[in-house]
């Protein structure tokens, strides 16, 4: 039986409800207390789900709590998870790791020196898609992958956030921060690091209107891109055009594509963890499909009404296992996949595709990683209900 770690939860916001539900298929962590610097904020959060609210202070100096969820919005990541480790707590953190490398660097080696794991969102890229993904490319299906296409395009985070402000608010990142790292975590899992990137920008539109929430109807600026587009040449000499933007309406390729000497494959929605991965291997014929529902991380276990241009109405969510399997990770002393390495080289490409997009020139890309080994079915069952 799994060790059961206690988690404190700073930043009671739209993306909590996500890792309360996750307490139903995980079990080895529990989320007992929280914290905003909204006390409104965290006393509301503690009542909806019977746990105890404390201030950010006391949470962290709470010994009761070995790992702090920082669920912050992007700009607080770094500070939060920074007092974190100082206070000999593991963490675990939403996207980005932080907003510079920088920042990024100082936290990876805050927590190498203090024998702590960080950890980051995405974890998408350990469900039933990418992993059966993972699987095809091991078994060399489609040979040697020359090129490949990414597209994540929708309306913007106002269509479904209550309070999208933030997203917007900064001089750069737009989709390239809320949405690049889905992509390019899945793209390093899939294709090793990264070389070097190149790209362009746009803002689309100047001001928004929040579609839901309290403040629905209300207009905001835009202080940032819109629209990134990016070619990425991978270590291994791959070649991946990315697209990602908060300027369209509606499109139907909202998946990874990659081209290889032998065939051809489609990658499923990195933004979710199942959906069926399609191969094919001569012109004319039909595209092979590899199912994952019947995978641990693949099953169909959501049934939504977003509206959201990027997201299917059905299918697998199971937010929270990077943060499992993190738990797990430090109770038998191993290396987990969610890892600051692994966050910090995608904070790389992210800030060399802006810097890029920004001066018009190519940019090298500074930091590498390992790639992740495969999180196998074995594996995966030991933490779950």
């Amino acid at each position: 039986m799994n060790k059961v770690f206690k988690v404190g939860l700073i930043g009671c916001g739209h993306i909590a409800e996500t890792y309360f539900r996750a307490h139903k298929y995980f079990n080895n962590f529990k989320i007992i207390k929280c914290a905003d610097i909204l006390d409104s904020a965290s006393k509301k959060c503690a009542s909806k789900y019977g746990i105890e609210s404390l201030s950010v202070k006391k949470l962290l100096n709470d010994k009761e709590i070995e790992i702090i969820l920082n669920l912050t919005i992007p700009k607080a990541h770094y500070e939060v998870a920074k007092k974190a480790l100082l206070h000999n707590k593991h963490v675990y953190s939403e996207k980005p790791m932080a907003i510079n490398l920088n920042q990024g660097k100082e936290l990876v080696k805050l927590a190498k020196k203090r024998k702590l794991f960080i950890g980051n969102a995405p974890d998408t890229f350990l469900g039933g898609g990418n992993q059966k993904s993972k699987e095809i490319i091991e078994k060399n299906l489609i040979g040697k992958i020359n090129l490949g296409n990414a597209i994540f395009a929708f309306p913007g985070v106002q269509s479904y956030h209550p309070n999208p402000e933030p997203w917007f608010a900064q001089k750069e990142g737009g989709p390239v921060i809320d949405m690049g790292p889905y992509y390019l975590t899945a793209l390093v899992n899939l294709l090793g690091p990264a070389k070097e990137v190149s790209g362009s920008m746009m803002r689309g539109v100047k001001k928004r209107i929040i579609g839901i929430g309290p403040k629905k109807g209300k207009k905001f600026k835009v202080n940032c891109p819109t629209t990134y587009l990016s070619t990425i040449v991978f270590e291994n000499k791959t070649i991946i055009r990315l697209t990602l933007s908060f300027d369209v309406i509606a499109h139907q390729r909202n998946h990874i594509e990659f081209y290889g000497k032998k065939g051809s494959m489609i990658v499923p929605d990195p933004n979710m963890f199942g959906g069926s991965v399609y191969v094919c291997k001569k012109l004319g014929q039909p595209w092979k499909e590899y199912k994952t529902e019947k995978m641990k991380l693949g099953k169909i276990n959501i049934r939504s009404k977003s509206l959201r241009a990027n997201e299917s109405s059905i299918n697998a969510n199971y937010r929270g296992t990077g943060l499992s399997e993190m738990a797990y990770c430090i109770e038998n002393k191993k290396k987990h996949r969610c890892n600051g390495e692994l966050s910090l080289h995608v904070l790389d490409i992210i800030q060399s595709t802006m810097k890029a997009s920004k001066t018009g020139k190519k940019q090298k890309i500074t930091t590498t990683c390992k790639i992740p080994k495969r999180f196998t079915e074995k594996e995966i069952r030991k933490i779950l209900n």
